[in-house]
């Protein structure tokens, strides 16, 4: 109880200190300076009873969403409270589910803010993605008696060495927890050794494998291919989530590749909103012809698609032309990746030639698309591996070794052609097929904590 309240009085005197953070990030990312109050706790009462579902950016969101809609479908009586800590990750909430959930930022983890919160929200299961975890959060639930589930949980070597250094807050904390699914045997394993009760772990195995590329995606990912090839067949290189340091290796890379193949078109989509600008004007620094997507859209005066497409809810592609000149299509809209992952040839996943620990594999991998990556892969560790050992990923230590991998698996005039990019393609796509199911175990533990 000391160790928590020490950690609570902290962050009461770090609290001015995160409102400056909030003001200062709002100047490149105004939807930051938005609904503080909702982070207090001053949100709108429910009148339902609740499951709230806490998932932190775009990401966990993504991820769960198949989990919302099932819960939704098995529990229609029961108003899905769904927040995250991003704007981002509040406007993919938003454009995915509309009013079909109650959707607000979660609170912060200080005692009064929490209560305030849970009086007027008044959840009877608590079910977090993946590491989100807050002990004043988690210790409010279990004083009420609401069932907190870790779900999809992973837990790596460098986190758990974090916790086990800050034993005196975080074993407390952890027993607190109602149940755990992990992805993998091994997060389980980290788990235990906090002080986690073995009958509250399971391996369910990760959701994310669970994405369902329904027609409607696949129609989308075609269209797409054929606006950007423009009847060319040229090949197409997808970097995806591209992190502050890592957009001039890959830029560096692509220029190696053009200069066997000049016909290459890269589409490059950052990460962060707020860096879009900037990575234009890198790109146009080093010489190279862009175009953004977003300028592309409001040309064609069609915007619908920048907020409707996701993994689950399909729209029509706009009929948007790309020059012909166009070296890098720059992806500066929201929702758009995973229908950018079916239109292209090879996509390299990133956060990992920078220390970030790595972005979602598993959804090139289940369009079939082989995989490049960067050393540092530790936020998906199991399923790397997997990929890694069927052949459909590989590991590009450096920059030279990036351009090189890309130019062999982009070679000849049609990539259908590539033998290498289509057995890898294959290989990735048969490692999303075998590990299937986590969703289903999932639920199973969900129905088994839920009120009824």
């Amino acid at each position: 109880m000391f160790a928590r309240w020490l950690y609570t009085i902290v962050f009461y005197l770090l609290t001015p200190l995160i409102v400056l953070r909030l003001t200062l990030r709002a100047r490149k990312a105004p939807a930051y300076a938005k609904r503080w109050g909702e982070r207090f706790g001053f949100v709108t009462p429910t009148s339902s009873p609740v499951i709230w579902v806490h998932s932190v950016s775009v990401g966990e969101t993504l991820a769960a969403v198949p989990l919302i809609k099932a819960l939704q479908g098995r529990y229609p009586n029961m108003t899905l409270a769904v927040t995250t800590m991003t704007p981002t990750g509040s406007e993919r909430v938003t454009s995915i589910f509309g009013d079909s959930v109650y959707h607000c930022y979660a609170p912060y983890d200080l005692p009064d803010v929490v209560q305030r919160f849970l009086r007027r929200v008044r959840p009877s299961v608590l079910i977090i993605m993946e590491t989100e975890l807050w002990p004043n959060t988690i210790h409010a639930c279990a004083k009420r008696g609401i069932p907190v589930i870790l779900a999809n949980a992973r837990l790596s070597k460098k986190s758990a060495a974090g916790y086990r250094k800050a034993r005196w807050l975080a074993v407390p904390m952890m027993q607190e927890l109602a149940a755990i699914a992990a992805q993998t045997k091994a997060d389980s394993e980290r788990f235990l050794s906090l002080g986690v009760a073995p009958e509250k772990i399971s391996v369910t195995g990760n959701i994310k494998f669970d994405l369902e590329l329904t027609d409607e995606l696949r129609a989308q990912a075609n269209e797409l291919r054929r606006q950007w090839q423009a009847g060319n067949e040229r090949p197409i290189w997808l970097a995806a989530s591209t992190h502050a340091g890592e957009d001039e290796q890959v830029l560096t890379a692509f220029a190696a590749v053009r200069r066997k193949l000049p016909e290459v078109l890269l589409v490059l989509v950052p990460r962060h909103p707020e860096r879009f600008d900037g990575v234009a004007e890198q790109c146009g620094s080093m010489g190279f012809s862009v175009s953004r997507r977003s300028i592309l859209l409001d040309a064609n005066q069609s915007d619908a698609i920048q907020s409707e497409a996701t993994q689950s809810e399909a729209v029509p592609i706009a009929p948007v032309a790309l020059p012909v000149a166009t070296d890098i299509l720059l992806g500066d809209t929201m929702g758009e990746l995973l229908v950018f992952c079916g239109a292209s040839d090879l996509v390299f996943v990133g956060g990992s030639l920078v220390a970030v620990g790595g972005h979602n594999v598993i959804e090139p991998a289940a369009w079939g698309k082989p995989v490049l990556s960067g050393p540092h892969v530790f936020n998906f560790t199991e399923a790397t591996q997997l990929l890694l050992d069927a052949g459909g990923m590989l590991i590009c230590e450096d920059v030279d070794a990036l351009a090189e991998a890309a130019t062999g698996l982009l070679t000849t005039s049609n990539v259908a052609d590539n033998n290498q990019c289509q057995a890898m393609g294959q290989a990735a796509l048969a490692v999303t097929e075998s590990n299937r199911g986590a969703l289903g175990r999932l639920q199973n533990i969900i129905a088994s904590l839920v009120p009824r």
